[in-house]
């Protein structure tokens, strides 16, 4: 808190306030539109109710100008003392930069073109104490940015633009799957098994129950059983989590897209895809290409698909499956890529694909057709079983969606996942595996990260700039030490 000569005046100029008939907080206000609807609908000399937070005034003799900011746009204000009468005046200009109003007067334009509103009357909805940042002209700490996003909102206009932005996208999102026919669902966050993916889960407890619980990493199994029951299309825009990094691409708590289609596959999934994200670009953003990380990417449809060898042997060489794993761990060496000790061939060449060469797949590309290792939930390949029938949708260099034609076969699912748990039972979804056996159809399933995929449409570097609240480190409070900085 700031404790210093601003905040004890802004305090004396409360207590005038109040005394001048002024509450600190004020009562409800009824406003006759957001500020960016009397700009659309200006009308000189319509009387109006507005209302705001002051974030520009200019106090003069007998007149004062003042700009308001809802959030959806600013406004400028007129008050004359001859207008509104000596008192009232005189408590306007105890107003401070941040305080939020409510007025009534009437539309006009002055002199200079600004349309405008000529109070006739005022009211203080809510003292501000705290000064605002960098007043009004832009909020530039990284730190208070992240940690404080309401003052980024106020101080940011184009922060504020972007986050409307995700809004819509959201929106846009379900609107796009229901016409689809998409059913949108929800399954549980606090499960008994972390499944659905490979990741390191948050654990808690559930006393009612005496047991551990798991955040969920995925929605995955859950879904699948939906497709087991009946629903054909499902989708479920979610929360998940997982115990892991910080960085500018992962945030421990992020949101995410999962679609499941019933008789269909990766292919389905494919077109999905393609029209959502080309379809949000266009509609929300206006664009059908963003500058991503230095990079200009097209999102014109048809996007470019390669399959995973095919993609290695492109970079690494056409004989590169000849060659012995002593070979692919030279080669991982020379190109700077750490493996660990002991893994075998397929591990090495995915930790060059990983290090070396995702990263370089600029322009939306689907890598089709990986190694069955890496994917457990996946169908194999139908003319080779060592690879499955899936893609990985990568660009500007990062992974935004995979999807699987989804295996569906119970006994070979099973197989999977015991050879997974490494002979722990305990995490195997047995529920998950008893429903498959009841049948579940050919499905196509996908996730798509909306983080990730609104750091692309809006060219974010960082995904904390498309999350309202990013995970940061605990702030030191005063004795505790210097403060951490965000990196």
């Amino acid at each position: 808190m700031q404790d210093n000569e601003y905040r004890r005046q802004r305090i004396e100029n409360m207590k005038q306030l109040e005394a001048a008939g002024y509450p600190a907080c004020g009562s409800a206000f009824e406003r006759t539109d957001t500020l960016a609807g009397l700009t659309a609908a200006f009308e000189e000399g319509k009387t109006v109710s507005a209302c705001g937070r002051i974030v520009a005034m200019r106090k003069m003799g007998k007149m004062a100008f003042a700009h308001l900011s809802d959030g959806s746009a600013k406004f400028q204000l007129m008050v004359k003392k001859d207008l509104i009468g000596e008192e009232i005046f005189a408590a306007f200009k105890l107003l401070d930069l941040g305080d939020i109003i409510g007025v009534k007067g009437e539309l006009f334009v002055t002199q200079t073109g600004e349309k405008t509103v000529r109070i006739t009357g005022w009211t203080l909805l809510c003292k501000s104490l705290l000064s605002m940042p960098e007043k009004f002209h832009g909020l530039q700490d990284i730190e208070t940015r992240y940690r404080q996003r309401e003052l980024d909102l106020i101080s940011n206009e184009e922060v504020m633009a972007l986050f409307k932005k995700r809004t819509a996208v959201l929106s846009e999102i379900r609107a796009f799957l229901a016409a689809r026919g998409y059913f949108e669902v929800e399954t549980p966050m606090i499960q008994q098994l972390a499944g659905g993916a490979a990741a390191s889960p948050f654990k808690t407890r559930y006393n009612a129950l005496g047991t551990d619980m798991f955040f969920r990493i995925a929605p995955e199994l859950y879904l699948k059983r939906l497709i087991v029951g009946g629903m054909d299309k499902v989708f479920e825009l979610n929360r998940n989590f997982r115990n892991e990094g910080l960085d500018r691409t992962h945030n421990p708590e992020f949101t995410a897209l999962e679609i499941y289609a019933a008789y269909g596959d990766m292919r389905t999934m494919q077109e999905l895809v393609q029209s959502l994200v080309s379809h949000l670009a266009q509609k929300i953003f206006g664009i059908t290409e963003t500058v991503w990380n230095g990079n200009t990417i097209n999102l014109s449809t048809p996007w470019k698909e390669i399959a995973y060898r095919d993609l290695i042997r492109e970079r690494l060489g056409a004989d590169w499956f000849e060659k012995s794993v002593d070979q692919a761990r030279a080669k991982a060496d020379e190109l700077g890529v750490f493996v660990e000790p002991g893994v075998d061939f397929s591990a090495v060449t995915h930790e060059i694909y990983g290090k070396n060469i995702e990263g370089t797949l600029i322009q939306p590309t689907f890598v089709t057709r990986l190694p069955a290792f890496l994917v457990p939930l996946a169908k194999p390949c139908a003319d080779d079983p060592s690879l499955v029938d899936v893609f990985e949708l990568i660009i500007g260099g990062k992974e935004i969606a995979p999807a699987y034609s989804e295996l569906n076969d119970a006994l070979e699912q099973r197989r999977r996942f015991e050879e997974q748990a490494a002979g722990d039972p305990s995490k195997i979804d047995d529920d998950f595996l008893d429903s498959l056996e009841y049948g579940m159809p050919p499905t196509g399933g996908m996730g798509i990260g909306i983080d990730r995929l609104m750091m692309l449409l809006t060219g974010s570097d960082a995904i904390r700039d498309v999350i309202l609240f990013p995970q940061l480190k605990p702030r030191k409070r005063a004795g505790q030490g210097d403060e951490e900085k965000t990196e």
